[in-house]
């Protein structure tokens, strides 16, 4: 392997341009066959794939076009000086998935165990200024031991620049994380400024401070992947998007994603032909959802009655799963969903919910997706805990990305909407462009229950059967301000609407919405709550 390791590689004899041009050949075999067959063996043993082979399996065949292949690091001390190999441990190209441009970097783990330095961060940062200039989505494939610290703090500023320009390429262009190996320390905030997170379980482990670290500090024993595995980040964390058993699986989801996505801010989400009918009735809708509010049913079953031939894709499936995030078509074009599960603390929105949703709907906005919001809340979930854990300002996080918004925004009552988080979830008030409801909808500040309890305390009090007076009273205040046309009748709604024609109406008003233009007062940016 003299032409990778070697300061100076042995030249081709010839002079002419077949020389050259041979020898050039050679040293791109040997760049693109690694380090040795033993590297590629013992990555191929840890159940991993090679940095080539994964970019073959994320892009169409044959159109990686790489760059910087020949780029070669400068750091001398510790030996890096006779240790020179090309591509210094990353790959970067460009390619196209399903026929649209998609830039892509992946870490080489054979080479220096995929550890950033001064060379390797500066084609990370070219691959990702070409990515914003051409607009175009940008691929990490991360699988990298962190800096490379030979080279000190030229490796830590090279983390630095890449921080800098997924920042700059927020909302800019979709960013998408691969996690296919250990990502720690620093390195991990690059992940965590992009738009999505992938992970594979048991091979790729994201945290701030490792478990040795841990262990020292706290007195913790855990393992790597009991700290930041892909099932901790997927289900207790919120930073893993999607997880998967295989790297195959993770990266056929990478793609399938890309196909619901825009190449950049300035495009709408690529549509397709849809040979599901855009009127056809769904009357599984009549008893999917029980009338009572009290009873418990599956929001997923809802959302794949009304979407093109039930098929969709979730982020955070296992994290905050009282809510529900989703990528969806309806007549080919692609819509972002968000509803409440009442299978999960009766689809109550708390901390996690609310940051889940509200993250969600600020990604819709910036790509250009329109956004349907089911729903069937019965309010903020109490508690000590949620209120000194800053319910009030997570809370706002949802309602400041819904006002914000400025794509097409539907949302469809179906069962309770109660109190706050009524108004938070997307109700006409805050600038839903029309809001419909089921005739099983019930509007109100909170459930009859309470409100009763409230209203006509004194009453129920004095009367010789309390608990009759109660239900009375209850009776009384559905009848008078929770009836399916209340809200309706105030123009608060702008129609309710037959359950079993939910996908027709989406679909002819969203249709009426594409060219919804709405534009912001003036200002460098909003300042969220955080």
């Amino acid at each position: 392997m003299a032409l990778l390791n070697d300061v100076s590689p042995v030249r081709a004899e010839q002079a002419d341009a077949r020389g050259r041009v041979a020898e050039l050949h050679a040293i791109r075999a040997q760049a693109e066959a690694g380090p040795s067959d033993r590297a590629t063996e013992a990555q191929h043993a840890k159940g991993k794939l090679t940095a080539r082979e994964r970019i073959g399996l994320l892009l169409d065949p044959g159109s990686f076009r790489e760059i910087e292949q020949l780029r070669r690091h400068r750091a001398t001390g510790f030996g890096l000086e006779e240790k020179k190999p090309y591509t210094d441990g990353v790959v970067t190209g460009w390619g196209t998935v399903e026929g649209r441009t998609v830039f892509v970097y992946a870490h080489d783990f054979r080479i220096f165990g995929g550890a950033l330095g001064e060379a390797h961060a500066a084609k990370i940062h070219a691959i990702m200024d070409m990515a914003i200039t051409a607009g175009a989505p940008l691929v990490s494939l991360n699988d990298g031991a962190g800096a490379r610290i030979q080279e000190g703090v030229s490796a830590l500023a090279g983390y630095g620049g890449i921080f800098m320009r997924n920042t700059k390429a927020s909302g800019v262009i979709p960013q998408i994380s691969v996690m296919l190996g250990p990502c720690a320390g620093g390195a991990a905030y690059s992940p965590a400024l992009t738009d999505f997170v992938f992970m594979v379980r048991d091979t790729s482990q994201m945290f701030i401070t490792g478990p040795d670290v841990v262990k020292a500090v706290t007195g913790e024993e855990i393992t790597q992947n009991g700290l930041g595995g892909a099932d901790v980040h997927a289900e207790t964390s919120g930073v893993c998007h999607f997880a998967y058993d295989d790297e195959e699986t993770c990266l056929a989801e990478v793609r399938f994603l890309l196909s619901m996505l825009p190449s950049n801010n300035r495009e709408n989400p690529p549509a397709v032909a849809c040979g599901d009918p855009s009127d056809r009735r769904s009357d599984t809708l009549l008893d999917l959802v029980p009338a009572d509010g009290n009873r418990p049913y599956d929001m997923h079953q809802v959302i794949e009655q009304v979407v093109d031939d039930g098929d969709y894709l979730e982020l955070h499936e296992r994290w905050a799963r009282n809510i529900v995030c989703v990528l969806a078509r309806l007549n080919g074009r692609v819509v972002g969903i968000v509803a409440n599960q009442p299978r999960t603390l009766a689809g109550v929105l708390d901390i996690k919910a609310s940051e889940k949703a509200s993250r969600f709907v600020q990604m819709c906005d910036a790509f250009n997706i329109p956004i349907v919001t089911f729903l069937d809340v019965p309010g903020f979930l109490p508690g000590v805990d949620q209120e000194h854990g800053g319910i009030i300002r997570h809370g706002a996080k949802l309602l400041y990305a819904y006002c914000n918004a400025t794509v097409p925004r539907i949302s469809l009552i179906l069962r309770k909407a109660y109190g706050g988080a009524y108004i938070v979830m997307d109700s006409q008030s805050i600038g839903a462009d029309l809001t419909y409801a089921w005739p099983t909808n019930e509007i109100a500040v909170m459930g009859a229950e309470g409100a009763a309890n409230v209203i006509f305390r004194r009453q129920i009090a004095a009367a010789e059967d309390p608990e009759a007076m109660r239900q009375k009273m209850v009776k009384e205040y559905k009848a008078e301000l929770m009836h399916p046309y209340y809200a309706a009748e105030r123009g608060l709604v702008d129609d309710v609407i037959d359950p079993a024609e939910t996908r027709e109406v989406l679909i002819s008003s969203l249709e009426m919405l594409r060219n919804k233009h709405a534009e912001l007062p003036a200002r460098k940016h909003g300042n969220p709550p955080q």
